[in-house]
Formats: C-alpha cells, sequence, structure tokens
C-alpha cells in the first residue's frame, strides 16, 4: 500500500524545473527535495545556477547549499541522508517534490543503488595521472571501446563520472553499462514523472542567456576564489573548468564563456537522453501548472 506521492520534476539544465517545483509544492502545502549535486555546495552558489531566496518562493527546500568544498557526496550518501527526510514528509505531508537534473541521485533515490565494486586506490590515481598527463579525451576514447552505451550516454567533460566508468569496466572486466541493473522503483510510495518539454532552440537561448547572467552576477569571482579547491569532484564541472582554463592562460575569457554555453548545451542533451530512456515521464510546458497539478492528482 502506497503511503503519499512523491512528484519527480525531471528536466534539462535552465528548463524551468526549480518554478515548477516550488508551483507544486505550494499547491499540495509540501516541501521540496533537491536532487541537485552540484547545488549542495554553498560556495558554488552561482556556478550552479542555485535558487535564490526569492525564486523558492517560501517553499522549504532539502539539500540546497548544505555542503562546504571539502565534502564529498555520493549518490549512495544523498539516498540515505534523504530517505528520513521523505519519510517525515510523507508522513507529515502527504506529498512530496523531488527536483533535479542529476539522474543518478534521483535513481538513487527512487530505484535504489547497483552493487558496483568498490574503487581501486591504485587504478583511480593511475586513471586521473593519465586524465592530467594524456587529457580525460584519452579516457573517453578507451571507454568508448569497452562500453560504448556508457560512452553514448554519460557526461564526457565530467572526469569523474568519465573515470569511475572505465574504472568499474577495468576492475570487473564487463561493461559499466551492463552492470546497471535499472533497478525497479520502490513500491512503498506512488511516484509521478513530470519532466519539461521545451522546443530545443528556446532551451538553448535560456541556457545562453543564463550564462551571461552568471557572469554578470560574478561566476569569475566565485571561480576564482575556489581556484585552490580546483581538484575536487564538486568542481569537475562546466561554468568552474572552463574558467580555471582561463586562469591558466589557455582561454580567453569571451572563449571560456562560450565554451560554457557550449558544454552546457551538450549536458542538456544528455540529460534529454537519460530522461526519454524512461517511458514514465509525464512530458509539460514548464509554465503549465494546472497540467502539473491534474498529472499529479491523476490516480491518486
Amino acid at each position: 500500500m502506497a503511503r503519499g506521492t512523491l512528484i519527480i520534476i525531471g528536466g534539462p539544465t535552465a528548463s524551468g524545473k526549480t518554478e515548477a517545483a516550488v508551483n507544486l509544492a505550494s499547491h499540495f502545502g509540501t516541501e521540496v527535495i533537491s536532487a541537485d549535486s552540484r547545488q549542495f555546495y554553498q560556495a558554488m552558489r552561482i556556478g550552479t545556477a542555485r535558487p535564490s531566496v526569492g525564486e523558492l518562493g517560501g517553499v522549504n527546500h532539502h539539500f540546497l547549499g548544505h555542503l562546504d568544498i571539502t565534502e564529498t557526496w555520493s549518490a549512495g550518501r544523498f539516498a540515505r541522508e534523504a530517505e528520513p527526510v521523505l519519510q517525515e514528509l510523507l508522513k507529515t505531508r502527504g506529498m512530496v517534490v523531488l527536483v533535479g537534473g542529476s539522474g543518478l541521485y534521483i535513481d538513487a533515490l527512487i530505484r535504489g543503488m547497483d552493487p558496483l565494486p568498490r574503487s581501486d586506490p591504485r587504478l583511480r590515481e593511475k586513471l586521473q595521472g593519465r586524465a592530467k598527463q594524456h587529457g580525460l579525451a584519452s579516457l573517453v576514447e578507451e571507454l568508448a571501446t569497452l562500453d560504448p552505451a556508457s560512452h553514448a550516454r554519460i557526461d564526457r567533460n565530467n572526469p569523474h563520472r568519465v573515470i569511475r566508468a572505465l574504472e568499474v569496466c577495468l576492475l570487473t572486466g564487463k561493461p559499466f553499462s551492463a552492470q546497471r541493473t535499472g533497478t525497479r522503483d520502490r513500491e512503498d510510495v506512488r511516484l509521478v514523472r513530470i519532466a519539461m518539454d521545451m522546443p530545443r532552440e528556446q532551451l538553448y537561448a535560456r541556457i545562453d542567456a543564463r550564462v551571461d547572467r552568471m557572469v554578470a552576477d560574478g561566476l569569475v569571482d566565485e571561480a576564482r576564489s575556489l581556484l585552490q579547491h580546483r581538484e575536487r569532484n564538486a568542481l569537475q564541472t562546466v561554468g568552474y573548468r572552463e574558467l580555471f582554463a582561463h586562469f591558466d592562460g589557455a582561454l580567453a575569457l569571451d572563449a571560456a564563456v562560450a565554451l560554457i554555453k557550449q558544454h552546457t548545451r551538450n549536458y542538456a542533451k544528455r540529460q534529454m537522453t537519460w530522461l526519454r530512456r524512461d517511458e514514465g515521464w509525464k512530458w509539460v510546458a514548464p509554465g503549465d501548472t494546472t497540467r502539473m497539478i491534474a498529472v499529479s492528482e491523476a490516480q491518486a
């Protein structure tokens, strides 16, 4: 017997997920659990487009800006920490909204984690050394050979994700993708999946405009303040890596900003691929709150 409803708001970056989550949480009198793994970090406010107080609309959000840049969280850690919050909200509110662009973190909470091997420190160090010496492209190329399926959908600009996938392939002798079992949805709560539906041209225009706002809001100074932490996994992400290259003298500022836009568009395309793999998503225009409410209440 289901004990309440979990509404999952998905969609590519800059597609309006936060606004949709706030509108639904306000309507149903509940709170929001954030599953955006980069917005967890307090110091990464601008580069991750973490919502402002005004954008949160007075709705309580969990797991926003709660980590120091020196802390490391995994999808499994997120699921363990989010579970008691979810249970309490289901008990007291009946409905909960989960929002974020990090598909692995969403899956960890609603499907659990696959039993993958633990990281091997020596192999991890070797792969990291190769990435530094020869560039991440060499590891991406090897992943394409060992596991074409993972290569097709992974964030190929994220060293942590690429190295982990390649590490599992090398440790087990099997493709990383073959070990992702796609475990079944949990059945103790009713799940509703709503994805932001927007024409690609409009999405890309929104991405470009948001990057321009980030720069105007101080992204360059934020990235410079984090330069000493550049090797941490949290900063192996679009928006920071390009500016670190600028600080190194490898890119002019305008070229770095152009790359941030390009890489963000690439990331959005991969997010769409992840969403399209699951037919359970209901695609709704970002501003159509009425439709989202109807989807959430259907067969409740």
